[in-house]
């Protein structure tokens, strides 16, 4: 039996959702895959705790009674003293934490990410922390960069490393902004109403600007750029904001009182739709040419993206062995338990991998 420690930065509701499938799923792990795999560490933004046999359910009243101010040396002592597998988990949308995330490799934790950040800061600081990991022989994962829970890093990723040419990469990559499109193009209802019902599901950012201005999508865009081996930088993404000026700046508390606004605007983009048209959020990566667009589309109710329904994500990706049909990934590409289960997958994976590295080195 393998023992790997988890240490999770983040405990908001993909967090929460993440330490309940881990707490479920132990007896799993250690009958089908011989790992004992204990939540050792948890961090918020103000609190630490760390506790060597692992939380359990009470977690919640252990996390308030025990934790300490958050100290960032806390996980790197903690760890030192323990023979384990470590892996950080962040599930966080965190810039400062991505920031991070070389000094964590350093300290020789293998990282799981639902945070995109990393992956979408400067192409140096991303060369610089693969060249980290790789010299320490650890591992990176982040499927639900993209997706949520639906594979499409990782399928990009392989086809890529086999040496097949990609093309293009198209399709609806928000679940959140699907979600409010699909709704708002079928319902008679307020776009602000929409907006506020996708946060409170769990669907959206935090602050739902980081959907409707298109940025997440756009770094969606660029990690997948990146696993196609193209050097991009983020304001290289043609995108579509939209969001009005007046309420970028604006707090978030003031963005949500004030979100009505927008209402006007999206009725105006409804009433221009053709009979047998809907509103899409789309993101296209046309990998040749080196172009990424983010933006709000009029499409066919007939195509695959007009057909999407909920908060389904749909990817088409068009590479040398799929020219003239696609390669098709569609599914839940938002919400807390989808994304959750995405973590906990790599880290399966990783552990697996990390534990038959370990045996080959013995043997």
């Amino acid at each position: 039996m393998k023992l790997v420690h988890l240490y999770l930065f983040g405990i908001g509701n993909v967090g929460k959702t993440f330490i309940q499938q881990i707490l479920d799923s132990r007896p799993f792990f250690k009958s089908h895959h011989q790992l004992d795999v204990r939540i050792v560490g948890l961090a918020n933004s103000s609190t630490v705790l760390t506790l060597e046999e692992g939380i359990d359910k009470e977690w919640k009243e252990i996390f308030d009674a025990n934790g300490s101010p958050r100290d960032p040396q806390s996980f790197y002592r903690f760890s030192e003293t323990q023979e384990a597998i470590k892996i950080a988990v962040d599930a966080t949308a965190s810039i400062e934490l991505s920031r991070f995330y070389p000094e964590i490799a350093e300290h020789g934790f293998h990282i799981v990410t639902a945070n995109k950040i990393a992956n979408t800061l400067s192409q140096n600081f991303y060369d610089q922390l693969r060249s980290i990991l790789k010299g320490k022989d650890l591992f990176f994962e982040y499927e639900t960069n993209v997706g949520a829970g639906l594979p499409i890093v990782q399928t990009a990723r392989d086809l890529y490393n086999s040496g097949e040419r990609l093309f293009e990469i198209n399709g609806v990559f928000s679940g959140s902004l699907g979600y409010i499109f699909n709704r708002y193009s079928q319902e008679d209802v307020l776009f602000s109403e929409v907006v506020k019902d996708a946060l409170e599901l769990g669907y959206t950012e935090p602050d739902p600007r980081e959907d409707l201005s298109g940025n997440d999508v756009a770094r969606k865009l660029l990690v997948l750029a990146r696993e196609a081996g193209l050097k991009l930088e983020f304001e290289d993404i043609a995108i579509e904001n939209l969001v009005t000026p007046n309420l970028r700046s604006a707090s978030l508390s003031e963005f949500l009182t004030d979100l009505p606004q927008l209402d006007s605007y999206f009725q105006e983009r409804k009433n221009a739709l053709k009979e047998d048209e809907v509103l899409r959020h789309l993101g296209q990566l046309h990998v040749q040419n080196r172009q990424l667009k983010v933006s709000l589309q009029a499409v066919r109710n007939d195509t695959p993206a007009g057909q999407l329904l909920g908060s389904d994500g749909f990817f088409e990706i068009y590479s040398e062995s799929y020219t003239q049909h696609p390669l098709v990934i569609k599914g839940a590409g938002a919400g807390r338990e989808v994304t959750a289960r995405g973590l906990v997958s790599d880290i399966v994976k990783i552990s697996k991998i990390a534990t038959s590295i370990e045996i080959s080195q013995i043997l």
